[in-house]
């Protein structure tokens, strides 16, 4: 029967010749490949496997722009500087980061630089930095390709009775395979790079974290010192006051003697012995527990400051009254560690956002695989592998729209932290200069009052040596001024203590990327006085 088509070569019947002309079929196939007489074009087969690939592809995509997420809530919003009632041009006072040197105290600031040297808290921070930096270095490594090498031997009895067949079956053979392989993830959509960033965060927030954990160990052990200087400061008023009632008591002796003075003015002044040596042992007790606890905070034996007493006289506050600046919350590490938690909350939303889209991957393997051992490293073991996979979820039962929810909340609560991290801060700030300026005004007040009962026992002295008055009088007007000079000491204590607490209050010196290590360093090497620390004060 005739082609249908002219330009169509027709089949020919068996046994028939080709008529002249007439391309014959070759012997051999074509670089084109044959099989069974037909002639395919390789070339054209993985052009039309490439165009399948394309438009499978195409159809992701579209499903992926049609990816619900529900109804995600917008993040709430952050508290600003302005909020707060801090002004844009004014500029928070700078603190030095070893601001504990303005006391002018040398065994202060060797104390402060051990126990930033070798505190177990400190350390559990810093180890909190390495793990988190560990994490982001993990997911950092995700994003690159992966190389691995894989090989084995093993020796094998088919079973008889199994899905193998004869000669296969009841046989022993060896299984030998060497391969090495590549895979990576294309991150079409910034998913992992959004992981990254979140892991960065964290770490930003765990290096923040060590710093506020630096700062407060060195105000914790400047205020403990503080507290130190006060109760032997106590001291020296208390002894005092135990020899003057002595003194006192032996003067009433007299004057019951005399008969000027009754027995019961007698027990009076006996009674008031007991009670200041209860003082002494009292304060006595406190010296030795606050030696301990700077011992600890400094991680050294027990007894080891058993000898140190400092007192108030040797320790200057700074009457200068501090600037509050809109740029507070960002010379505080706490805030600076809430922030970089929001930030890391929000690209973990983001990055949940990407798993609604398609994600696309690469592997390749070469290698060798054979059943004889001796035969593996031959070039007809060779074996390859190649080519991508797409993964895109159809219908998962609303779970990752669950998991979106979730991450929105877990940036929302960041967020609620972070906004009271930096009510905490303004406050305690505010706080910290109120007091600083109210206990000035009332040390002016007290210092006042002690300069008028010195002066009056002064006078009164004064008067003894000139006979127109008696001990009695003396010892009266210095028991006065004693109770005045322990007033001065509790408030000369606050005005250190609020000092280091508004040091810290202000940022403690503190600068974003700031080693936590740096402060103990310094601290044995930077100036002692307050003197040569004002200038070296320079900007947070």
């Amino acid at each position: 029967m005739p082609c249908a088509n002219r330009q169509q070569q027709c089949p020919r019947r068996a046994g028939e010749t080709p008529k002249t002309g007439e391309s014959q079929p070759s012997a051999k196939p074509s670089r084109k490949g044959a099989q069974r007489g037909l002639t395919i074009d390789m070339p054209r087969v993985l052009s039309t496997s490439t165009l399948a690939l394309a438009v499978a592809s195409a159809a992701v995509l579209m499903l992926a722009g049609c990816a619900d997420f529900g109804h995600p809530s917008a993040p709430v919003a952050r508290r600003t500087p302005d909020s707060l009632g801090l002004s844009a041009s004014q500029q928070t006072t700078a603190v030095d980061a070893q601001w504990w040197h303005q006391f002018g105290d040398a065994q202060l600031d060797r104390l402060v630089a051990k126990a930033l040297d070798g505190s177990p808290n400190l350390g559990a921070a810093r180890a909190r930095v390495t793990r988190a930096q560990s994490v982001a270095e993990a997911v950092h490594g995700s994003e690159l390709p992966q190389v691995g090498f894989t090989g084995s031997v093993s020796r094998e009895l088919l079973s008889k009775n199994g899905i193998f067949p004869p000669p296969y079956a009841g046989t022993i053979f060896n299984q030998s395979d060497l391969t090495m392989g590549l895979t990576w993830d294309a991150d079409l959509f910034g998913g992992q790079k959004r992981e990254l960033e979140s892991a960065l965060g964290q770490a930003r927030a765990a290096q923040a974290d060590a710093d506020v954990a630096a700062q407060q160990i060195a105000a914790q052990v400047v205020r403990t010192y503080f507290t130190l200087a006060r109760l032997e400061s106590q001291r020296v008023v208390v002894q005092r006051t135990y020899d003057q009632r002595k003194q006192m008591l032996s003067l009433i002796n007299q004057r019951v003697g005399a008969g000027l003075d009754t027995i019961v003015e007698q027990k009076q002044g006996e009674g008031a012995l007991p009670d200041t040596l209860a003082q002494i042992e009292s304060l006595d007790e406190q010296i030795d527990l606050t030696r301990h606890m700077l011992a600890a905070l400094t991680a050294q034996p027990m007894d080891s400051l058993a000898t140190l007493a400092p007192t108030l006289d040797q320790l200057h506050a700074s009457a200068q009254p501090p600037v509050l600046g809109a740029d507070l919350i960002a010379r505080r590490p706490d805030v600076a560690a809430a922030l970089a938690r929001v930030e890391a909350a929000t690209q973990e939303v983001a990055a949940q956002r990407t798993k609604f889209y398609p994600d696309l991957n690469f592997s390749a393997g070469f290698g060798l695989d054979s059943i004889h051992l001796d035969k593996l490293v031959e070039l007809p073991s060779k074996a390859w592998n190649f080519g991508p996979a797409v993964h895109l979820p159809i219908f998962e039962g609303g779970q990752l729209r669950a998991q979106l929810k979730g991450k929105g909340a877990d940036r929302d609560a960041a967020i609620q932290a972070y906004n009271q991290q930096v009510i905490d801060a303004v406050r305690e700030a505010a706080d910290a200069a109120t007091s600083a300026a109210s206990i000035g005004r009332q040390l002016a007040l007290q210092r006042q009052a002690l300069e008028a009962s010195t002066a009056s026992y002064d006078y009164s002295q004064s008067r003894y040596g000139q006979g127109l008055g008696n001990l009695l009088i003396v010892l009266n007007s210095e028991t006065q001024m004693l109770n005045e000079r322990r007033l001065e000491v509790d408030l000369e204590y606050r005005a250190l203590d609020v000092q280091a607490q508004l040091m810290k209050a202000l940022g403690g010196g503190w600068t974003a990327g700031t080693a936590t290590a740096s402060p103990a360093a310094a601290a044995a090497s930077a100036p002692t006085t307050a003197t040569a620390k004002n200038d070296n004060l320079t900007p947070a």
